[in-house]
């Protein structure tokens, strides 16, 4: 397939929301008596930019974006370290605020990158598979059922991490992760509807799986 330039805005909208993402969960928002992290409202229009690269472009593909998204995160994560580490200038008062924003802990990025990879190779997969079987209808059901368990994984692998074993863990807050992202795709069901028949008609491809390597490692199949 030769790259579109819709393809390459799928990818760097889906890079962005990553990013953004890991820089605003910082902040806690309340939704009536539920406290979550701000990245709510953003990460999982990532899950909708990997569903829309699995159903028109195939899996081989949406497997690069995954990965492209974690480079561009890592080199984010390595340079907002490096800022932390220069020296402040003199009248600069707000080391302490950039530190807080930006300053991630190993185990929180551990917790990040880990729930991201098994999460989006797995909605990918799952929406692929789902495809084939369901001989490219129902999409809904594919666009539901992989986040479902992408968002699920997701959400239990970060929350697991990064605060198991401390006084914020608490087995319920993967159920709201869980039901927050996955109603925000729900909710976005006729937007991604719209965008896949619409780069479906524009591209001239939809592709199916059938000989793809689900091998999240591979380079080329």
């Amino acid at each position: 397939m030769n790259v579109s330039y819709r393809f390459v805005v799928i990818a760097a909208i889906f890079v962005t929301c990553l990013i953004t993402a890991n820089t605003i969960a910082v902040k806690l928002i309340s939704i009536g008596t539920i406290s979550l992290p701000a990245a709510v409202i953003v990460f999982p229009i990532s899950y909708i930019f990997g569903d829309i690269l699995t159903e028109v472009y195939g899996f081989r593909w949406a497997r690069r974006v995954i990965w492209l998204g974690f480079a561009c995160n890592l080199v984010f994560v390595f340079f907002a370290w490096v800022g932390q580490l220069l020296p402040a200038a003199s009248f600069w008062e707000n080391q302490t605020a950039y530190e807080t924003i930006l300053g991630y802990t190993p185990r929180l990025l551990a917790a990040s990158f880990a729930g991201y990879l098994v999460g989006e190779f797995a909605n990918s997969f799952i929406m692929a598979k789902m495809k084939i079987r369901t001989k490219g209808r129902q999409l809904w059901a594919r666009t539901i059922g992989s986040t479902l368990v992408g968002q699920g994984l997701d959400s239990a692998i970060f929350i697991i991490i990064a605060f198991a074993g401390t006084a914020a863990f608490a087995p319920v807050l993967i159920i709201y992760h869980w039901l927050a992202k996955t109603g925000i795709e729900v909710l976005a069901t006729p937007l991604t509807y719209t965008a896949v028949n619409w780069l479906k008609k524009k591209e001239g491809i939809d592709t199916y799986d059938y000989q793809t390597s689900f091998n999240p490692f591979a380079i080329q199949n």
